[in-house]
């Protein structure tokens, strides 16, 4: 793994960086807007657009990839989202904030759909799956650093702004003045939302809960922190303990997802991650029980992602999963828009509770799905039969989408090539 890490090193380190100032821009906003007396559910419309502009910029950044290059979409794109970071302290509109993250939503997804095509030109079949799994440690780290960050500033004044800013743009540095460009490539278009529905009906409803509660977690938490008068400091680590705890649980969870019946475990994950946010919701504003709830919710949510990929690719041909995964991404995307304005619209009729309890209607609905499931249609896979998993971040580009599906497929041939020569 650190052979992997010194060859793409530029890339890590600009990516972590890029998160830094993502995450640092995302809890940011959420306290700033209390203090600017936006409504609760201003704020969720402001939290949406984000990935109302993700999803638009994962469609069209390979086009604009195949016009113009690689180099001149990354530096544009960057440009950009560190221009929209200094105008959001100037412009305390929420029209304005809602422009803002359409544009940032746009641009990191384009970004992410640039450095990951690079990542998956750079990587080997040998090394593919590590490269994959440092990107999504740089990820996360960064997000967490830019938590601490944000509890040692003034979230009133100006300079928080400027960091994310400043940081953005130095991440290019390394990245542009050490890789190569790529050739342009094609994307696969989606699999029909029908199809995909009626290949894997779990898998697909799943993915559009998932989205509700993912969006919760990166727009919403730091909302729920201002409402319930938490300091800037406990909402700092609120947000990390749900990062944190979902790195720390996709290793164990993939590790048990290729040992047992995918649903079983899709059920009983959903459920404690349920569990964990009417824990929260119940807490009476204890701090510490907050935050074993919040680890619950982060730790179950972020790999119930990359386990229902793996459960749908179970019933995928080879050459389907590329297209089926740019489905899901649709359909997540889709839950992801929707579920701030429904958080937003009941913390504001019910109280900031109401946040916990919502995203636990989200994960006991994928729970109570899979048990139906389960009694509707026996498993028609066992457990020698399903692909292996792989860890994949639920704000995955169709690039790292696909180049996690390359890692399914490359292990799969591997363990068919295996019993062929040992058939016992």
């Amino acid at each position: 793994m650190f052979k992997v890490f010194i060859s793409s090193w530029a890339l890590f380190l600009g990516m972590f960086m890029l998160m830094v100032g993502n995450g640092l821009q995302g809890t940011l906003l959420g306290i700033r807007g209390g203090i600017e007396n936006f409504s609760t559910f201003e704020m969720s419309i402001v939290m949406s657009a984000y990935f109302v502009g993700f999803l638009g910029g994962s469609r069209l950044a390979p086009e604009m990839i195949r016009r113009v290059g690689h180099v001149r979409v990354f530096a544009a794109l960057g440009s950009t989202i560190s221009a929209v970071l200094i105008l959001y302290p100037v412009l305390p509109e929420v029209w304005a904030w809602t422009m803002g993250r359409v544009v940032i939503g746009f641009c990191f997804s384009g970004v992410y759909v640039t450095a990951e095509s690079w990542l998956n030109n750079s990587a080997t079949n040998e090394t593919r799956g590590q490269s994959l799994s440092i990107y999504m440690l740089a990820q996360m780290a960064g997000i967490v650093l830019a938590q601490g960050i944000l509890s040692l500033g003034d979230v009133s004044g100006y300079i928080l702004f400027i960091i994310p800013s400043v940081l953005v743009s130095l991440a290019f540095a390394p990245i542009l003045l050490s890789v190569v460009p790529t050739p342009s490539f094609d994307t696969t278009r989606p699999m029909k939302i029908k199809d995909l529905v009626q290949t894997s009906p779990l898998a697909s409803i799943g993915m559009f809960l998932l989205g509700g509660v993912f969006a919760a977690q990166f727009g919403m938490t730091a909302v729920y922190g201002t409402q319930a008068g938490l300091s800037v400091a406990q909402i700092s680590l609120l947000v990390s303990v749900i990062y944190i705890a979902a790195l720390v649980a996709q290793y164990p969870i993939g590790w048990a997802s290729d040992r047992m019946d995918r649903r079983v475990l899709i059920i009983g994950t959903a459920a404690l991650g349920g569990a964990g946010a009417m824990l929260a919701a119940m807490s009476g504003g204890n701090f510490y029980v907050i935050l074993v709830g919040a680890a619950l919710v982060g730790g179950t949510s972020n790999p119930l992602y990359a386990l229902y990929i793996a459960y749908a690719n179970d019933f995928l041909e080879h050459e389907d999963m590329a297209a089926a995964s740019a489905g899901f991404i649709f359909i997540n995307g889709v839950g992801a828009i929707t579920g701030p304005i429904l958080i937003g619209y009941v913390m504001g009729v019910f109280g900031e509770a109401a946040f916990w309890v919502v995203v636990a209607l989200l994960m006991s609905a994928m729970a109570l799905y899979g048990v139906v499931r389960v009694l509707q249609r026996p498993s028609e896979t066992s457990v020698e039969d399903q692909v292996p998993y792989s860890p994949v971040m639920a704000n995955a580009s169709p690039v790292a989408m696909e180049l996690a599906q390359e890692i399914y497929i490359d292990a799969e041939l591997d363990e068919q090539a295996d019993n062929e020569e040992d058939p016992s």
